[in-house]
């Protein structure tokens, strides 16, 4: 692949929009959509390109996020390539649909644009809804602003219809924070885009009656335990190594270097914290901030959380005293989601760094540079003690009496 191909000029563009112009230029066959905050753009900009003839394909206005997806799914297994966007409740009325989805290997791309659970109602940001699809078989990805979000939909396509691979594929970005929050985006021209996506060639399609294919089977214990097992364990072996050639490949075209784990400071860091998302870039500013007064503190930043990169994080954080993990979802009387994911890469090791966990952001509360200095402050105790020195679990920001979870005491 040719190195730097033509890049067009940057475009000043939300997540969402990003994510849709993705969609338009990898030439999708049908999106079938049903609207919901804050992921509405996405669809809703894809029908106007449609509308004003800017191109082909199929856009299908469901009854429900559920039919949403199952429209993709029989879109996608007659032999199309597919995309929808949703957050939230939607993402959670779509749960049943999700696991068909995987378990018939269609490789759909689904734009999650993450938003709070009720009960109480809520429209801002979490990742209720991203830890929900954690074992649906979907490969997860997620974006840390809108530039990453118009990259890594490009990316899920060549990762997803991979025929080695055809798993449905997740990227994630921050309702309203990246979905909703406009940067420049540095943008490849249509040609280009298309070319590096690739033209779709269907696998098992069930409109190719020269070769005729079931979908939909049933198992029950006689093959169900061989099929979730071998199909599904197994093969997500072989979705990492797919997933850093397109990395790659796409680094050849743009200059742009995605990773499995985005580690800043890694090198020589002797405190980090683990988040997702928007607030990776809020941390990374904040370790600029104490490198200056002389902390040796990092930032690591999942990009994949599906499948979980445990021995690109185990190879991160080897050297740290002190990490914490950043779970932005109501954790419900236990440690959060990620701190969990996080225990199982620390557990494997020699010399592990002590842990604690964080949770923050719920209903879109705002992170901020300052929560970041204290939650260092914390670490830097932690390092110096060996052990932690704070009830194991916090949250961030919340009014009110301080709230913790499992005491050291």
């Amino acid at each position: 692949m040719a190195e730097k191909m033509e890049l067009r000029d940057v475009e000043v563009w939300d997540g969402n929009m990003a994510a849709a112009q993705a969609l338009r230029q990898a030439q999708i066959d049908v999106v079938a959509a049903y609207p919901i905050t804050p992921s509405t753009p996405i669809v809703e900009n894809y029908a106007n390109f449609l509308a004003n003839g800017y191109i082909d394909g199929e856009f299908v206005m469901v009854e429900s996020e559920h039919a949403a997806m199952s429209g993709c799914i029989g879109a996608s297994a007659a032999g199309g390539r597919v995309s929808t966007a949703t957050s939230s409740q939607g993402f959670a009325l779509m749960v049943e649909t999700l696991y068909q989805a995987s378990g018939m290997r269609l490789p759909i791309v689904l734009n999650v644009v993450n938003r709070a659970l009720a009960s109480p109602l809520n429209v801002n940001g979490d990742h209720s809804d991203m830890y929900l699809g954690r074992d649906s078989g979907w490969i997860q990805i997620c974006a840390f602003n809108a530039q990453d979000a118009y990259d890594l939909a490009l990316c899920a396509f060549r990762i997803g219809e991979d025929h080695g691979i055809r798993l449905p594929v997740m990227v994630h970005q921050d309702g309203f924070m990246t979905s909703h929050t406009a940067m420049g985006v540095r943008t490849l021209t249509d040609d280009v885009a298309y070319n590096f996506v690739g033209e779709f060639k269907p696998f098992n399609a069930m409109l190719d009656f020269e070769k005729p294919v079931s979908y939909g089977v049933q198992t029950e214990e006689d093959w169900h335990f061989e099929h979730k097992a071998r199909q599904h364990n197994d093969l997500m072996t072989k979705v990492h190594p797919k997933i850093k050639e397109v990395f790659a490949d796409f680094k050849k075209l743009t200059g742009r270097t995605f990773n499995l784990v985005e580690g800043y400071h890694m090198e020589d860091a002797e405190v980090a914290v683990v988040a997702i998302g928007t607030a990776v870039k809020t941390a990374q500013v904040a370790v600029e901030k104490l490198r200056a007064e002389g902390v040796k503190a990092g930032v690591v930043g999942i990009r994949v959380l599906r499948p979980f990169p445990f021995n690109e994080i185990k190879a991160m954080i080897k050297n740290l005293k002190a990490v914490a993990a950043m779970d932005r979802s109501s954790p419900n009387g236990t440690v959060g989601a990620l701190y969990n994911e996080l225990a199982g890469v620390i557990v494997q090791m020699d010399k592990a760094p002590v842990m604690n966990n964080y949770v923050y952001g719920l209903g879109g509360r705002d992170i901020t540079i300052a929560h970041f200095m204290a939650i260092f402050e914390d670490l830097k105790a932690n390092a110096k003690a060996g052990k932690v020195q704070q009830p194991l679990q916090q949250f961030i920001n919340v009014r009110g009496p301080k709230l913790s979870f499992l005491s050291q005491e």
